[in-house]
């Protein structure tokens, strides 16, 4: 009697796994602070500095007074330094496929998908922390919520979700550029622009018509009116929606197309 050839294992992971292997992974790239505390310092440094370059240079000269302009300006400084971190995730992204991480946790028999959501998480709650030291320096600086703590709770998690959505476009950029320096270059070429012609850091209405325009098409725009007003007061509810639906817009775009390319690429 000839022995029965053993089945191949399945390649199908079941849900709770994929879920259990995504928390792994995202616990990862969370530890790795630890070794490398200059990740840390990188996140933290960068709002303050950009916190402290704006309120104090362009301030008096935009708003009359540093007081004034802090108040305006801190919860765009929130999007602007939410929209620009997920640069990193698309650094640490193609860092660790072009190192080859990707190959060894390719030889696994885990979810294809966890590498990425775990990397997309983790970056998710550095997110939490940027945002929780931006308010607490720009509270030692004079910033003053107008609200309560469930304005400042809703801000937070419209910001979460708007910039998780848009840094699908970020992690497509991080699986198709070559290096992490190109990655760099890309999106910081398409964040900038979006940034600097909102109404996040200046009041869109001292902006040329034409210019205008398309701030009050930008989607940066409606996420800083509507964090600006859950924070010090104004209006929430129609850029809230406006902005929800410009995250709907990115994740339909651009995380097919990602995870399509990652499951490709890795």
């Amino acid at each position: 009697m000839t022995a029965k050839a053993a089945s191949p294992p399945s390649s199908r992971v079941g849900v709770g796994a994929t879920i259990q292997q995504t928390a792994t992974l995202a616990w990862r790239s969370l530890v790795q602070i630890k070794h490398n505390p200059w990740e840390l310092l990188d996140l933290s440094i960068q709002p303050i500095m950009f916190l402290l370059l704006f309120t104090y240079v362009f301030g008096g000269a935009i708003s009359g007074s540093t007081g004034d302009y802090l108040q305006f300006a801190l919860p765009g400084l929130l999007v602007q330094n939410a929209l620009f971190y997920t640069l990193s995730t698309a650094i640490g992204l193609n860092s660790d496929i072009t190192k080859g991480v990707f190959d060894r946790l390719r030889s696994l028999p885990i979810s294809r998908t966890a590498p990425l959501a775990g990397r997309v998480i983790a970056d998710t709650f550095k997110q939490i922390w940027a945002f929780a030291l931006l308010v607490g320096f720009g509270a030692v600086l004079g910033f003053r919520v107008q609200t309560d703590l469930l304005g400042v709770l809703g801000a937070l998690a419209l910001l979460v979700v708007v910039s998780l959505a848009m840094a699908w476009m970020s992690v497509l950029i991080g699986l198709i550029a070559s290096s992490p320096e190109k990655v760099q270059m890309i999106s910081f070429s398409a964040m900038m622009p979006l940034t600097f012609t909102s109404s996040a850091l200046v009041p869109a209405d001292t902006f040329p018509a034409w210019l205008k325009t398309w701030s009050d098409l930008n989607p940066v725009t409606h996420l800083a009116d509507a964090i600006r007003g859950m924070m010090i007061g104004g209006e929430v509810a129609s850029p809230a929606l406006v902005s929800l639906l410009w995250a709907a817009g990115f994740a339909l775009v651009f995380a097919p197309i990602a995870i399509n390319v990652f499951r490709t690429r890795i």
